[in-house]
């Protein structure tokens, strides 16, 4: 069977027309494939007490990306660290900036691609949280410690026994008793002469006259017996 003009006409027309549909194919799962910048997502985290600065790409392409960090301040930016590089995967991939931020501090982060010409700044940048990943201890002086708290000076060792009081003094002597008998004279007496005392003349004089008492009576029944007898 010839073809004729109009089915060749035709067949063209069908063609172009499916060419047509995967140029259009092509190019939207290019655009679905290529890297860009709402791809990428910026975090402060805390390593234990340090900061840290976490970028994500979840670009599908694992197109690489350069990813560059500053920090805001009233002088103007400062670089945190030097860039890196990332290479984005569908799951998202990540790289780590050693940042000991400040609590409300400002970020801008800039990504870079050689491919699908990628060159601009996460949108809004990034805002640090409220608090910080380390506390800061208190540094207010404590009070002062009030005189009745201050340690008395110890005691020498003379004064530990405690002294009588007043009124004790006033009414005995030291070393006496209340119920105490007084002491009567002859024993002061004979505590006051001591070895000094006269008992042993009067002892002897005291014999003396025993034995002349004695002698008297014998010469005196002596002489009533020779009366008597005369």
């Amino acid at each position: 069977m010839s073809i004729t003009r109009r089915n060749a006409r035709r067949s063209v027309r069908i063609l172009g027309v499916a060419s047509a549909s995967a140029a259009l194919a092509l190019g939207v799962a290019g655009q679905a494939l290529a890297c860009n910048i709402s791809e990428f997502s910026a975090e402060a985290k805390c390593d234990g007490d340090k900061g840290v600065i976490v970028v994500t790409d979840v670009d599908a392409s694992g197109t690489p990306a350069t990813i560059t960090v500053f920090r805001k301040t009233d002088a103007g930016e400062t670089p945190v660290g030097q860039p890196q590089v990332v290479k984005g995967s569908r799951e998202g991939a990540t790289v780590t900036f050693q940042e000991d931020w400040k609590p409300n501090a400002t970020y801008r982060i800039h990504v870079k691609t050689d491919r699908f010409n990628v060159d601009e700044d996460i949108k809004d940048g990034l805002t640090t949280p409220a608090t910080a990943c380390k506390k800061e201890e208190s540094s207010s002086p404590s009070a002062p410690a009030s005189p009745s708290s201050k340690p008395s000076p110890s005691a020498p060792e003379e004064s530990t026994t405690p002294a009588p009081s007043a009124s004790e003094s006033s009414t005995a002597p030291a070393g006496t008793s209340d119920n105490a008998p007084s002491p009567a004279a002859g024993d002061s007496n004979l505590a006051e002469t001591g070895a000094n005392s006269n008992t042993g003349m009067i002892a002897g004089v005291a014999g003396a006259l025993v034995v002349v008492g004695g002698g008297a009576v014998f010469f005196g029944m002596r002489r009533r017996g020779a009366k008597n007898g005369g």
